[in-house]
């Protein structure tokens, strides 16, 4: 599959370089009792035994700016199907680090091997509903990259531009009911992909890490 690209128009932006953007990253040390999650729009408590999990937010360093690669998930999966995510996983037992563990995921899930990607920070974990305590580390993408996706797991691999997704006014909070209850969550639309849940949550930490300064 050949790399693809995606452009914003009409979005406001935040400019950043990816020089900016590793110099904020790599100062950022996230507070291990600072969790991120599910819970923040929706009043309740995470739960204490959560199944360790990482993802790799990938930063496309192309020439003319930054942009974030995310995967479609595959319609057959049990968890998640047909959402859009980022390339990751459960952490294994070998798996030396959440690092590890995310550029692992990332070379089976879309082919792109560490040796394309320099991890430059992480985010605060992050408590998903169902169960996950979830790591994401963020990590600079060379051009160019070769992409094999995994048919079994990923649909398309797609990539979003960084200023689209820093400008607040694309940032929409939403509700769903769910089994009764009333779930509120992130959601940033772009173009044909709605992302949102856990993906956007994710991204609302990485927009204000990149943005309060």
């Amino acid at each position: 599959m050949e790399q693809q690209r995606i452009f914003s128009t009409g979005s406001a932006g935040r400019g950043l370089s990816a020089d900016q953007v590793v110099d904020i990253l790599s100062a950022y040390v996230p507070s291990s009792n600072d969790i991120r999650g599910d819970h923040d729009l929706n009043g309740f408590r995470p739960k204490p035994d959560n199944r360790a999990a990482a993802v790799l937010v990938p930063l496309v360093n192309h020439s003319d700016g930054l942009n974030v690669l995310f995967t479609k998930r595959t319609d057959h999966l049990s968890n998640h199907p047909g959402q859009i995510s980022f390339p990751g996983g459960h952490c294994e037992e070998d798996d030396e680090t959440a690092a590890h563990a995310a550029l692992r995921e990332t070379h089976e899930e879309v082919g792109i091997t560490s040796d394309y990607i320099r991890v430059v920070g992480r985010l605060n974990d992050y408590v998903t509903r169902t169960g996950f305590r979830v790591t994401p580390i963020v990590g600079l993408v060379d051009v160019p990259f070769p992409v094999q996706p995994d048919p079994h797991e990923v649909a398309e691999v797609f990539e979003v531009p960084l200023d689209f997704l820093l400008d607040e006014n694309n940032h929409k909070k939403c509700a769903r009911r769910f089994q009764g209850v009333t779930r509120h969550f992130w959601a940033m639309p772009y173009e044909d992909y709605y992302i949102w849940g856990a993906t956007a949550g994710m991204l609302r930490n990485l927009y204000s890490v990149l943005t309060t300064r």
